[in-house]
């Protein structure tokens, strides 16, 4: 492998690269990323500088790495035991990076480094494309040649998609939850039959009694009972009927538009109010396999609660009790993994998870990428920190308003009524009122101070990659 020198400047020593005769660095010059290539240099836009051209980190330049390198394109992932990795401000890949490696066992754990939602990026103004190159920088910069992912997630209409699919997206997490019936848990079965007759039959494709038929054999799972009685089937079609044909809809305009097989597919139906119970579990398994749909993960709402930023919450034996019976489901069906949504921070329940999942699970993080960076400000920037903390406690009720919270914001402390030692006690496991307020207002945070979050944390990169790798190496541990 070639070394490249740069007199002006300091090169990722793992991102030096020697491919097809021409090598390729990621360096840092004046606080700036920038991409030199020695040999072919075509396609790519730059300032000679002896034998080298420094080139911007820019989109298009991106897109010529890519073709030249091609581990640096995101890959589907299938069944694998798989972890997201949201990260909302672009710089945090070689932190999550040194938190896989970190986890030194035989079992990989496939990791998904771009991931963000259609909500997440229009509310910092991001663009999947954007997000994508970010993360491609970071595995070019720490020299990471295995496979990786790239989810669109909470795609909840056909519209969305294109820019997922032009910027080479590899898992497409499906939400309809806004097609999901809460109701049909507490409905009389009067109103179930009401809501059946009123079910779009044509496009389901068959007809209720067809359907009864169906499901009125004994459905034996090892020593699991999953027979449906008319009130059970009634309550999971009407509860989630509607979900399944949205699903099916946008992974046929998917299908049309990123080619089947060139994609991975999720359904999620984790943001609902009302758990899914284990029959509604197999009417949705069994529904989407008839329609051969490639989901390869299922996101059901679990008993308790999965707030953000936060452990979870609620009877620990009570989850393991319905996730074994859920795992059973999986493992009779054995084409999906169970994904964990709202995963982060979760670390009462990760060994009971990967216990029972036998290698067939996906943990989808977001915000906790996002709190590390400002754990990090509240160590070396308290000034900047503190106006966080107060610009989150002024718009908490606006932003919070898609979110389930138990978020106690007056138990949080004004800036200036905490010492700079303080301040990062705020970040800490025990702080779930601070973490939420901070988690759930990263909006309004990143519109007022994102470029000087931003400008800080390229100046405190090795302090937020080491902040990072601790962080998720936690996460990974149970499930390595």
């Amino acid at each position: 492998m070639t070394q490249l020198s740069l007199p002006n400047g300091t090169i990722y020593p793992k991102s030096t690269v020697t491919h097809n005769g021409s090598t390729y660095a990621l360096a840092r010059m004046d606080n700036q990323k920038t991409l030199l290539v020695q040999g072919n240099q075509s396609d790519f836009v730059g300032t000679a500088q002896d034998d080298l051209l420094v080139c911007e980190c820019s989109a298009q330049n991106a897109a010529t790495l890519r073709d030249q390198l091609p581990w640096l394109k995101p890959v589907p992932l299938g069944r694998a035991t798989s972890f997201g990795f949201g990260d909302r401000l672009g710089l945090a890949t070689p932190g999550h990076i040194e938190s896989v490696r970190s986890i030194k066992t035989d079992k990989v754990i496939a990791p998904i480094y771009a991931q963000q939602s259609v909500r997440e990026n229009e509310r910092i103004g991001r663009t999947p494309q954007n997000v994508l190159d970010d993360a491609m920088w970071g595995v070019f910069q720490e020299g990471w040649c295995g496979p990786w992912g790239a989810d669109a997630d909470h795609v909840k209409e056909i519209g969305v998609l294109a820019p997922f699919v032009e910027a080479g997206y590899t898992f497409y997490t499906i939400d309809p939850s806004d097609h999901v019936d809460g109701d049909a848990d507490a409905d009389s079965l009067n109103t179930l039959r009401e809501k059946a007759a009123n079910f779009p039959w044509d496009v389901w494709g068959s007809t209720y009694e067809g359907l009864k038929e169906e499901y009125a054999q004994q459905i034996m799972i090892d020593t699991l009972d999953m027979s449906f009685d008319e009130e059970t089937l009634l309550r999971a079609l009407s509860k989630y009927g509607r979900a399944i044909l949205h699903t099916e809809s946008i992974a046929t305009e998917l299908d049309k538009w990123a080619g089947s097989g060139t994609y991975d597919l999720e359904m999620s139906v984790d943001e609902t109010d009302t758990p899914t119970s284990i029959h509604e579990h197999y009417f949705i398994a069994n529904e989407l396999l008839k329609r051969d749909l490639p989901v390869v993960s299922l996101a059901p709402r679990f008993v308790g609660k999965f707030q953000k930023g936060i452990d979870y919450i609620g009877n620990l034996a009570q989850f393991e009790t319905e996730l074994i019976k859920h795992m059973q489901i999986l493992h009779h069906f054995g084409h999906y993994k169970i994904s964990v949504h709202t995963g982060s921070d979760k670390f009462s329940i990760y060994k009971t998870v990967n216990k029972h999942a036998q290698g067939y699970a996906h943990v989808k993080t977001a915000g906790t990428s996002y709190l590390e960076a400002l754990r990090v400000a509240a160590y070396h920037n308290p000034s900047l920190f503190r106006r966080c903390l107060d610009l989150a406690h002024e718009r908490f009720e606006v932003d919070r308003k898609s979110y389930f919270l138990d978020c106690h914001p007056e138990k949080v402390p004004a800036s200036v009524e905490l010492t700079d030692a303080d301040l990062p006690s705020l970040l800490e496991d025990e702080s779930v009122d601070a973490r939420q307020l901070l988690h759930v207002t990263f909006g309004s945070i990143l519109d007022r101070y994102g470029d000087e979050l931003h400008s800080f944390l390229v100046e405190y990169e090795d302090a937020y990659r080491q902040g990072l790798e601790e962080h998720f190496a936690r996460h990974l541990q149970p499930f390595g």
